[in-house]
């Protein structure tokens, strides 16, 4: 498997071969090759900012002689006006690494900064809010990091990593049982360690594992913050509780009150909105 680097590098080559194509002609037609400059990422939004670490990497991959000064950090907050770095070396570098940056760091710290208004809506309860798989393919290593930036936590990054049975997993295999049985004898002849987790729709689901026993975490799809308590009473302790299914940030803190260790929330990444800034020269 490769490493988050070796899968960022890849990333980042296969978007500048996207944009850039057989060459950036309108840099290459008026901007001569020893031409030196510099330019600042100019902040035009609140919010936290995420990328920084993987910008720095974009230009040292077009061009490892681009200096860049960082002057804040990711995962601190950020507001209108705000130079976040400032980049120097040959005008084409600039000009073609800019979009790449932008569309990598606006993506990134959009995501920080909703996944921080969610972390701070759960203050002072034991609760953690996880991101999903609901991810932009081939940008889930970069949002998920956006998320743990934001201060939030990550549920699995993909298959490889946890089991999760959710419900046609369940159907599929004829029942809870046969699901987490099957599970057990699959990780034994792998000989592999992981987590098991189990999705219940209903009381009825609930108690069919809390009587057979043999997960780790155990998910309540789409329970009411009411049915949450309820089942969060009877699983006492036993096993991570986590909560899924429709939960915004409204009803977040009633879900965390209700006891649950955990609050998966597709919204982290699905459908973020970027946060705004711009590369401009100085």
């Amino acid at each position: 498997m490769l490493s988050v680097n070796e899968l960022e590098d890849r990333l980042i080559d296969l978007a500048f071969s996207e944009d850039i194509g057989d060459g950036d002609h309108t840099t290459l037609c008026c901007i001569p090759e020893d031409a030196m400059g510099r330019s600042h990422l100019l902040i035009k939004e609140d919010g936290i900012l995420a990328g920084i670490e993987v910008a720095k990497r974009v230009f040292n991959r077009f061009d490892p002689t681009m200096q860049v000064e960082v002057l804040i950090n990711d995962g601190q907050p950020v507001k209108v006006g705000d130079i976040a770095m400032v980049v120097s070396g040959k005008v084409r570098s600039l000009l073609q690494t800019e979009r790449l940056m932008l569309n990598i760091m606006q993506r990134m710290s959009g995501i920080a900064t909703t996944t921080h208004r969610y972390v701070e809506k759960l203050k002072g309860t034991k609760t953690h809010v996880l991101d999903t798989r609901k991810t932009t393919p081939g940008l889930r290593m970069l949002e998920k990091q956006a998320v743990k930036i934001g201060g939030g936590m990550n549920h699995r990054i993909g298959l490889f990593d946890m089991i999760l049975l959710k419900d046609n997993h369940v159907d599929f295999a004829g029942g809870i049982e046969n699901a987490i049985d099957r599970c057990h004898a699959y990780l034994k002849e792998k000989g592999l360690d992981l987590k098991i987790e189990i999705e219940v729709r209903n009381f009825n689901e609930l108690q069919q594992v809390l009587d057979h026993g043999g997960v780790h975490r155990i998910m309540l799809d789409n329970f009411s913050v009411a049915d949450t308590k309820k089942a969060v009473e009877l699983i006492a302790g036993k096993y991570e509780t986590e909560s899924s299914g429709g939960i915004t940030i409204d009803t977040l803190r009633d879900y965390a009150e209700a006891g649950v260790d955990f609050i998966s929330v597709g919204a982290l990444t699905h459908s973020v909105k970027g946060l705004d800034m711009s590369f401009k020269a100085c």
